[in-house]
């Protein structure tokens, strides 16, 4: 193979047609290397789930507020998103998952005040039909962000369950008594046994009401059939405007079944079955994915046997693959000392761990969607320390791992934060361009400075925070497009191989090999279709001549020169296709 230079970048999209020669991908197993191969069982007898469109969608997730303003409020709009999506066909997704565009008090929208109406602060009806319409006719479909589990206490169904009106009533979960403390209740995701966490006093109707996620966000009683009819009557709302399907908020809590069943509970996921089954009803080809943040093997309950969502995001994968690149903050488990160099190196085997998890688990590996980071989490690159080495090794990661994979607007960029605390910082504007508020608004202040958005001693930390931003210079869009071995070059890269290598779909096998030097291999194969990602996970070069490259080609190459790899580098082999 030619040698590399440090500056070189392999970038060919564009493979040959001919039939691929058999790679030589079974490097010896020797005291200088540790593997570990998973071959799910779709790839012996694919199950007829994989023809859906989501295993072959690249899904990117927009948070309409922060993506780009075009009537000078300081607000992302529906407008905007629109504008921007020639860059998102460039950048080669073919989906879309906007976080809650419904009426709602709050800056974050996952309180609705109304099911049928739209943000105000995003536009009209109008504007996002046409939105819908534009996505469409560049071939990608958008799913909306649908809280069932509650809804805001200004919501009308709360105000008038609080006077007792029927049949409001009982939409909501009341009860006369606080239960006592040591009872169990709490909130579910915690060991926190304190019942004032989750039951709140109304003083209209005296009465205590169930809600999981603070006294604003009350939860809604899905045993009533009045409450399941409308919830099934604004899923068709919706669809029949075109959306794709739903990202389903909180589906773990759906309903309560006492102080020791407040998640996953048998009804729980009954219920999603039927919601499911509802909206099949509606369009045979609209998709539900389920935010259930918990372990793989509870996760995996809610595909309901084929019956339940179509798929569930795999929370684990992001952890584990940032573990791998934050030594000093991983836990003990997700590392091993390895000898080389007098160096403790990441021990790459929790990645097959994690897939092999998925395919033990009750549902098959397609049902999990991988993904970093989301708007609840704090950002990679700020976890990273805007390593963009680092960043490009975990998009990699991201996207050799089997499933639909999921990216958080502006992951792409390496887009960081200003700091941890408030989850504002994790959702603050996108960056385009190096002008005045980047490119995102033509306002003097965009909505991250209207401060009364977000509690009372709230300082004004986006001017400082941006000028930084802008200070370096390569943090937009722009800047990162400019540069050929940036990371949004790669992740267009990355998107364009998941969509066209069959091997990166849920059927090809996959293999972590894991040399003492720290180098990891990970090899995807599907029928003589293979693409080996190498990775450098140490901060010193290491060599990479053990690593078999007989009949595949350099696609992609940073910081590799030769048979030497630069400390946190890749390189990205694939045989012709």
């Amino acid at each position: 193979m030619n040698a590399f230079t440090l500056s070189t970048l392999v970038l060919a999209i564009l493979l040959s047609g001919c039939q691929p020669t058999a790679p030589d991908n079974s490097i010896s197993k020797n005291s200088d290397s540790a593997a570990a191969s998973i071959t799910p069982a779709e790839a012996q007898q694919p199950d007829a789930q994989t023809a859906a469109w989501w295993h072959d969608a690249v899904f990117y997730q927009i948070w309409p507020r922060s993506f780009y303003d075009t009537n000078g409020d300081g607000h992302g709009d529906f407008n905007g998103m629109t504008a921007k999506l020639p860059y998102l066909a460039d950048l080669g997704v073919n989906a879309l998952w906007l976080t809650p565009m419904f009426e709602a008090p709050s800056y974050h929208g996952y309180d609705f005040t109304e099911f049928y109406q739209v943000e105000t602060d995003y536009g009209s009806m109008a504007e996002f039909e046409a939105f819908i319409n534009a996505a469409d006719a560049k071939g990608m479909k958008v799913i909306l962000d649908l809280v069932i589990n509650h809804i805001s206490s200004e919501h009308e169904w709360f105000q008038r369950s609080v006077a007792s009106e029927a049949p409001y009533k009982d939409y909501f979960i009341w009860r006369d008594n606080m239960p006592p403390a040591g009872s169990g209740w709490g909130h579910a995701w915690s060991d926190n046994d304190n019942p004032e966490a989750v039951w709140h006093w109304n003083e209209t109707r005296q009465q205590y009401y169930y809600a999981a996620f603070g006294a604003s966000q009350p939860d809604v009683n899905l045993e009533h059939p009045d409450v399941v009819a409308e919830m099934e009557k604004m899923a068709k709302f919706w669809l029949d405007k075109g959306v794709a399907g739903f990202r389903l908020d909180a589906v773990r809590f759906a309903m309560e079944g006492g102080p020791d069943a407040q998640a996953d509970t048998a009804e729980t996921i009954a219920y999603w079955q039927s919601f499911n089954q509802f909206v099949k009803s509606v369009n045979p080809e609209a998709y539900l994915v389920g935010e259930a943040w918990v372990d793989i093997p509870v996760a995996a309950r809610y595909y309901g046997a084929g019956k339940g969502l179509d798929q569930g995001f795999d929370f684990e994968v992001g952890y584990k693959i940032l573990g791998l690149l934050q030594q000093d903050t991983a836990g003990d488990a997700q590392f091993g000392t390895m000898q080389s160099n007098q160096q403790q190196v990441a021990d790459a085997s929790v990645l097959s761990e994690n897939v092999q998890q998925r395919v033990d688990s009750v549902a098959p590996l397609s049902f999990f969607a991988p993904f970093l980071t989301n708007h609840d989490q704090e950002r990679i690159a700020f976890q990273l320390k805007q390593s963009d080495a680092k960043a490009k090794l975990a998009a990699a990661m991201l996207f050799s791992s089997p499933g639909t994979p999921y990216i958080y607007y502006g992951e792409e960029i390496g887009l960081t934060q200003d700091r941890s605390g408030h989850d504002v910082f994790k959702r603050a504007p996108m960056l385009w361009d190096n002008s005045k508020q980047a490119g995102f608004t033509e306002a003097d202040n965009s909505w991250v400075e209207q401060l009364a958005l977000f509690g009372d001693n709230f300082t004004n930390w986006w001017p400082d925070f941006l000028a930084k931003q802008l200070q370096a210079a390569d943090r937009s869009v722009a800047a990162q497009q400019a540069q050929a071995d940036s990371i949004w070059s790669l992740y267009q890269f990355l998107i364009a191989q998941k969509k066209q290598r069959p091997e990166l779909g849920s059927n090809g096998s996959y293999q972590v090999k894991q040399w003492d030097n720290g180098v990891v291999q990970i090899t995807r194969e599907l029928q003589g279709s293979v693409s080996v990602f190498v990775l450098n996970l140490t901060d010193t070069a290491q060599d990479i001549s053990a690593i078999g490259r007989d009949g595949l080609t350099p696609r992609w190459a940073f910081a590799v020169e030769g048979n030497s790899i630069a400390g946190f580098g890749l390189l990205v082999l694939q045989s012709t296709l």
